[in-house]
């Protein structure tokens, strides 16, 4: 019989920590991890809170020097939790509750080194000339955090397909990365990134960025936002196979994030100039209808309906 792991009051208080700086930091996921258990739920925030720091390195003032030395060092917390030396007397939250998450959950750590690898290439000007160079970078920073998480949500025995469950995991973690980079354009381009692979922006006469809201008249930006926006659906659908393989809270928890930024590439479909004039964002009765549309299992079932269908 399995015995249950009670957290002790200082792991407790780690685990809080990291659930203030997820729902400070990120209100998207926020409404997908609250459908969570708590065991998982606390896991997730966990995971979330590494990867925010990792991140907030990446963006931050620090010459590039320092910065990399700072990402080598969230690198040795995370050598430090899978060599099983952070205990909960550890001075830093995120590597207690981390540690705990990993003790509780089989969470394929080495995910997070990605994460940070994926970062290191923000911090060395990485550039993307086709989309198969910035699928390594979403793959990195994404998708390595779609394996992570899965980790945590398990998969339901007996499934079909469970061996493809990290790849749609994977997978889903491009297509959120994808529509991330579309909806920050912007954002991106007045720190000097930009994302989207060269050869595409060429291909529609945006080689010369986004700075400005005004782009060159031989610029066709809405065909752009909508060529990335078919490759973003694309991986929607092929990673929302993941599903049925889910507990029904976890596949919500997936439903509720993957929806909310599926939903936003239909406005930039319908209204691709809005990219350019600030960050997109839906409402929160339209993130509310999300979360229960995922709690009701309702894509999970679509996904059974349409791969049934297709089997026929």
């Amino acid at each position: 019989m399995e015995t249950k792991q009670y957290a002790t009051a200082r792991v407790l208080a780690a685990y809080k920590y990291c659930e203030v700086v997820t729902g400070h930091e990120a209100r998207n996921f926020l409404y997908g991890i609250r459908l969570l258990p708590q065991e998982k739920r606390r896991a997730m925030s966990a995971l979330y809170a590494f990867s925010r720091l990792v991140d907030d390195i990446g963006d931050g003032p620090l010459e590039r020097d320092r910065k990399e030395e700072e990402l080598e060092a969230a690198r040795a917390v995370i050598k430090r939790v899978q060599a099983g030396e952070v205990d909960e007397f550890d001075a830093d939250p995120i590597a207690v509750a981390l540690a705990d998450a990993a003790r509780r959950f089989p969470i394929p750590l080495s995910g997070l080194e990605e994460v940070i690898d994926g970062v290191l290439m923000d911090v060395r000007s990485a550039t993307y000339e086709t989309w198969d160079d910035l699928k390594l970078y979403c793959r990195r920073v994404a998708g390595a955090v779609g394996r992570l998480s899965l980790g945590v949500f398990g998969t339901v025995p007996g499934a079909p397909d469970t061996e493809r469950a990290a790849e749609y995991a994977d997978t889903l973690g491009l297509a959120l990365q994808l529509t991330n980079i579309l909806r920050d354009v912007r954002e991106d381009a007045a720190i000097g990134r930009t994302y989207l692979p060269a050869e595409d922006l060429r291909m529609f006469g945006c080689g010369a960025g986004f700075r400005s809201a005004a782009l060159p008249l031989d610029a066709d930006f809405a065909q752009l936002v909508r060529f990335e926006a078919r490759r973003a659906l694309e991986l929607y659908d092929e990673g929302f196979r993941l599903l049925p393989m889910l507990d029904r809270r976890s596949g919500a928890c997936v439903a509720a994030m993957a929806g909310i930024y599926r939903r936003l590439l239909d406005r930039f479909v319908r209204e691709p100039e809005a990219v350019l004039r600030g960050r997109v964002s839906l409402a929160a009765h339209e993130k509310a209808y999300i979360a229960a549309r995922g709690l009701s299992g309702f894509d999970a079932r679509n996904i059974l309906r349409k791969r049934a269908g297709s089997s026929m």
